[in-house]
């Protein structure tokens, strides 16, 4: 196995393995499986972030040669992503956890709509899973798997990328939407009953 594979594969394997678990943030229907989530997400987030960090770092410190001077490029399409992951991503889900914890003494309080609506929120999945993705070449291109090298394979990949994470954001942001409309009901309904008019 290359050396520089071998670096390049625990962040590519955090990377997956969060965007998995952020697929399915919102769908547990008790609190306490939302919490476990929610910690399983950020301490996978916080792994991916790390190793990233720490290995485009000793690349571009390192005099050159090293297996991680090789990995760095594999890792340039990831850092836009990651950077929205630290910034957006992880205080989301930080606040979401919070949420959560707060309802999850009960062994059996269910999930509340907001807090699945907010789990389902494109700033948390859409960033983990673009860097999931942008992680991948990477890895194939160490592998010694040159699916991108070509006259016009280039072009199409970029393309291809594109519209994946263009459709992965609408879905994303369709399912968002969907959960926080069963929000706006129930809102409604508590608002009338605390009204000094409802009869």
């Amino acid at each position: 196995m290359p050396e520089h594979l071998a670096v390049l594969l625990p962040i590519a394997g955090a990377w997956v393995a969060a965007g998995v678990v952020a697929e399915r943030l919102p769908t547990p229907d008790l609190a306490r499986v939302l919490r476990q989530r929610t910690g399983w997400l950020l301490g996978l987030t916080l792994i991916g972030l790390g190793l990233t960090a720490a290995v485009l770092a000793a690349g571009l410190q390192s005099p050159g040669g090293t297996p991680y001077d090789r990995a760095t490029p594999g890792l340039a399409l990831a850092v836009l992503p990651a950077l929205a992951v630290a910034v957006c991503t992880v205080r989301r889900v930080r606040r979401l956890r919070a949420g959560a914890g707060a309802l999850a003494g009960a062994p059996g309080t269910p999930a509340p709509h907001g807090l699945r609506a907010a789990a389902a929120h494109p700033l948390i999945v859409l960033p983990v899973q673009l860097t999931a993705l942008a992680t991948v070449p990477a890895v194939l291109s160490a592998s010694g798997l040159d699916l991108f090298t070509g006259s016009g394979v280039t072009g199409a990949a970029v393309t291809v990328g594109v519209l994946g994470a263009l459709a992965i954001g609408v879905r994303h942001a369709l399912r968002h939407s969907r959960l926080a409309e069963r929000v706006a009901p129930a809102e409604s309904t508590s608002a009338r009953a605390a009204s000094p008019l409802h009869v």
